[in-house]
């Protein structure tokens, strides 16, 4: 409906391009035009009041911001200016940008830092109180028309001639790059053209929940957050054409946007049209503006005239300026909690009011109170809120920022140029030719793989350099589907190309190439096996949470579903190392990283372990080492080594660096961008200052030595200790990868150097007299012949009582298993701990149980009782008859007594003899039973 509140209009300035804004306390406007002057208007007068006029400008006023004490112009004269608050008196020179147009200003919300853009394709942020500090903004590919501050001051919104809208992060000490927004508003590259005139600013709600702008389908549009992604949309049946500029009340409960002749007040809850009001009929209105302190509206056209629109939310409605429960605001879908009580038996708060009474009522349709008055029935829910004195809205949780994915090796767009891929193999950079890109592959070793460059009209964005060939992959455009290309290193065949398309809408988020590493040449397939070893293993990480397994010549092999988002990954001659989040972030900084190895072979889950970052801070780089295996560098500075990985469920992340107790980083400002880690060396790319990642010119990497981050500081003890325990190490890893056994001619090399480092802290134990040290290290040692040395030691430092331990020691290991013995001893006592896992679960098992043995049950047989008197013993009994026919004994040596033979029921004669003989010959006789004495 058409609105009857007064209107005053006055024709401020020539006609031409026109911009508006108020002061913060909102007594006074600033409006600026194409004849160089800005003037400044009072708000508690007419349109016929004689306003004052700032004339320091040469050429059009393009843009105006208003600060605390200041307030700032920017013109076509490259210069940006600032004027005490209120007066027309030039206050100083804050930025010239050196020929080029300034488009807009933005003053953050603490009114101490204002962002500038250009014509140039940069956006510098700069101090009011010290205009030397400034922060430049680079990656866009074309010039900025407008700049808007988040509410909370730390995300800024950069409206590019291209058509994208960039949030930049500004928290950090480096901004960094959000969410990049393609295809929301339309892409203006005519500087001279009126569509180059409407306001596409990224209008940000008070809540900071989500921002407003006019799409390029002439529809304005919510963008939410976290997601960045569209939530919802204003439309009205009898509203058609572009919308050329867009306000916010400051409480957030109304739209005003600029259509054709027309203004609109949209209800920000609704989305619906409340209040119209009819413009110049052939002008084109540049920007629109809410009054800060009371109910006002005012606008710009190109025809210089400003226009007041008083009261134009009638009395009745919601203020737009007060904070009120009734204000119908844009929310966010959430089901609302209940208030435990100490003891966890219900609701804090039964008392809410109808409709809450367990708490719970509210629904899935409950919404947010944005103004952060809504909920005051419920401040006993959280934390105390913030509360700033300008109407920002209540900080209620702070959660962590999820770091979003990447890919190793990576850098941003800067000067037109960018790397794809950096590791140890080499590089991929791209040259941005507006048209099309320019691709640079170079490799570190010559005389193994040749470099070489391409031209890519697909513009490719993404890159990973494998062992057996390079991958890159684009986004999505218009109609044009993402695609994967991977082009093999071999030689023989010119066909070794090949594309993988995504389905349309899909996006590439990670890239991975393994396979086997070459010895010497591909082109000598004598020595390296060259293309017989195969082109590698491809694996693509998309958006819609799979990973696609590919071989090196294109075939699909399988595609596994991702639990949780994706991060970045890194793949070796074996596996793949996916680092993923399976749940979310924690309030209190956890990244809640996990890394998964999966196999190339079967696709099996080798290990997954939670990655040991600390609060606060995020990862930066995932490689594989020579010794294969996975290795992280985060943002605090350590470097870890996953140990044991070729052991199911022992994996553990071992801190192999920490890059701030480097002695030549004591006393600079520098920082280290990782290429690759080895057992002695970690590669990086030195970076000075606040610099985060190298630029151009590449630079030259640099060997950092790697040192265990041991805190003895002892100058003889510690260096032989860090190193015996870095080489322990890597000797086990070497080990684990030779299966069963578990030695070589190398590792005995190594092992005796190894002993060699004992032996000196075994010295330097016996001169401190550490008995118990010296055993503990005479353990450890692998060759009887050094233990032997051991003892020799101690004999010479006269410690006999510890030398006749060492011996014993000597002697125990020569009876006892050898260290290799034990080790595959340890190795097959694990897989028996570790072959329950390999049982099927309940319900898995499909065949018959298996037959359970009950004694109790058996079937009875018969037994054969086997005596003398059996068929089977006749010869025994034929012989016992021969015997007792034979004549006695002669009488017994003089001396003896003979016993009659009464005396002794049984014979000891002959019979006896041979009735044993015979039972020791039959073993199954049994002797007769001895016959009763007669009685006297």
């Amino acid at each position: 409906m058409a609105s009857t509140s007064q209107t005053l209009t006055n024709s401020a300035h020539e006609p031409g391009y026109t911009c508006i804004t108020f002061s913060r306390d909102g007594r006074l406007s600033y409006t600026g035009g194409s004849d160089s002057l800005v003037r400044i208007w009072k708000m508690d007068k007419d349109q016929y009041q004689e306003p004052e006029v700032a004339y320091e400008a040469e050429e059009g006023i393009t843009a105006l911001a208003s600060a605390n004490d200041y307030w700032l112009s920017g013109s076509k004269d490259s210069e940006v200016r600032s004027y005490p608050h209120g007066k027309p008196d030039l206050h100083g020179l804050i930025m010239n940008a050196a020929g080029v147009c300034v488009r807009a200003l933005a003053v953050d919300p603490t009114g101490k830092r204002v962002a500038v853009a250009t014509d140039e394709t940069t956006v510098k942020i700069i101090d009011l109180d010290e205009i030397t500090n400034v922060t430049t903004l680079t990656g866009h590919k074309k010039c900025v028309r407008k700049v808007t501050w988040h509410p909370s001051g730390t995300l800024l919104t950069a409206s590019g001639a291209d058509g994208t809208i960039t949030v930049w992060n500004i928290s950090e000490r480096e901004p960094r790059v959000d969410k990049l927004l393609e295809g929301v508003i339309p892409a203006v590259a005519d500087t001279e053209s009126s569509e180059f005139m409407h306001d596409c600013s990224a209008v940000w709600h008070p809540s900071g929940q989500y921002f407003l702008t006019g799409s390029r389908t002439h529809e304005i549009v919510a963008i939410s957050r976290p997601n960045w992604e569209k939530s919802s949309t204003f439309s009205d049946a009898n509203t058609t054409g572009i919308t050329t500029a867009l306000a916010l009340s400051l409480n957030g409960v109304y739209l005003a946007s600029a259509c054709k002749e027309e203004i609109l007040v949209w209800s920000t809850q609704t989305k619906r049209v409340l209040w119209r009001h009819a413009t110049s009929p052939n002008a084109l209105t540049t920007q629109i503006a809410f009054s800060p302190s009371q109910n006002l509206l005012a606008w710009a056209d190109t025809e210089g005239i400003l226009t007041w629109w008083r009261d134009p939310i009638p009395t009745g409605s919601p203020d737009p300026v007060k904070q009120s429960t009734a204000g119908s605001v844009q929310g966010v879908p959430l089901k609302r909690q209940s208030t435990p009580t100490l003891w966890g038996e219900g609701p804090a708060d039964a008392g809410r009011g109808s409709g809450a009474g367990d708490g719970d009522d509210y629904g899935d349709d409950w919404i947010i109170d944005d103004l952060g008055v809504g909920m005051e029935d419920d401040k006993q829910d959280g934390p105390p809120g913030r509360q700033s004195g300008n109407g920002f809205v209540k900080e209620m949780v702070s959660i962590t920022k999820a770091q979003p994915a990447f890919q190793t090796g990576s850098t941003p767009m800067e000067g037109k140029k960018r790397y794809l891929a950096y590791n140890m193999v080499g590089w991929i950079d791209v040259t941005d030719q507006d048209t099309h890109h320019i691709v640079n592959v170079g490799f570190h070793d010559l005389s193994t793989r040749k470099s070489y460059h391409f031209s890519d009209p697909f513009k490719y964005d993404a890159g990973y350099l494998g062992e057996r060939g390079v991958l890159l992959a684009c986004p999505p455009e218009r109609d044009h589907p993402a695609q994967v290309l991977y082009k093999p290193y071999g030689t023989w065949s010119t066909q070794g190309d090949w594309t993988y398309v995504l389905p349309v809408g899909h996006h590439v988020l990670g890239l991975a190439a393994g396979g086997e590493r070459t010895m010497r040449s591909l082109r000598d397939p004598s020595s390296s096996g060259g293309d017989i070893q195969g082109v590698g293993n491809i694996v693509i990480a998309t958006s819609a949470g799979d990973l696609t397994f590919l071989s090196g010549s294109g075939l699909e092999r399988i595609v596994l579903g991702l639990e949780g988002e994706y991060v970045t990954m890194a793949a070796g001659e074996e596996y793949v190392v996916v680092v993923h989040r399976p749940g979310a972030t924690t309030i209190d900084g956890s990244q809640g990283l996990m890394a998964t190895l999966i196999s190339f072979e079967d696709f099996e889950v080798l290990q997954a372990k939670p990655l040991p970052i600390p609060k606060g801070h995020v990862l930066k780089w995932i490689g594989i080492t020579d010794e294969g295996a996975p290795a992280i560098y985060d943002s605090a500075g350590y470097a870890h080594l996953m140990i044991n990985f070729r052991r199911p469920n022992r994996a553990i992340w071992a801190r192999l660096l920490d890059t701030n107790t480097l002695e030549r980083k004591q006393g600079k400002d520098e920082s280290y961008w990782p290429v690759g880690l080895s057992q002695d060396t970690f590669t990086c790319v030195i970076l000075k200052g606040r610099q985060e990642h190298p630029g151009f010119p590449r630079p030259l990497t640099q060997e950092l030595p790697v040192r265990l981050p041991f805190r003895n500081k002892d100058a003889i003890e510690s260096p032989i200790a860090e190193k015996l325990a870095r080489e322990r190490i890597h000797i086990n890893l070497a080990r684990d990868a030779l299966g069963d056994e578990l030695t070589s001619s190398e590792l005995d090399k190594r092992e005796i150097e190894l002993d060699k480092s004992i032996i000196k802290l075994i010295q330097a134990a016996c001169k401190i007299d550490k008995a118990p040290r010296v055993l503990e290290l005479t353990k450890r040692l692998h060759f009887t012949h050094s233990i032997a040395a051991a003892s020799q030691l101690a004999g010479f430092y006269k410690l006999i009582g510890l030398q006749e331990k060492i011996e014993a020691i000597k002697r125990w290991r020569e009876d006892g298993p050898t260290p290799v013995e034990e080790a595959r001893e340890r190795r097959r006592e694990l897989e028996q701990e570790d072959a329950y896992m390999a049982h099927p679960k309940p319900f898995q098992d499909f065949k018959p149980p298996p037959r359970v043995e009950r004694p109790s049950l058996a079937r009875p047989t018969g037994v054969v009782e086997r005596t003398e008197f059996t068929a089977s013993n006749t010869a025994v009994r034929g012989f016992r008859a021969r015997v007792a026919q034979t004549p006695a004994r002669s009488a017994s040596p003089e001396g003896k007594r003979k016993r009659d033979e009464e005396d002794d029921p049984v014979s000891n004669g002959p019979e006896t003899d041979a009735k044993r003989r015979a039972v020791e010959e039959f073993d199954t006789a049994i002797s007769s039973p001895k016959r009763e004495e007669p009685s006297k």
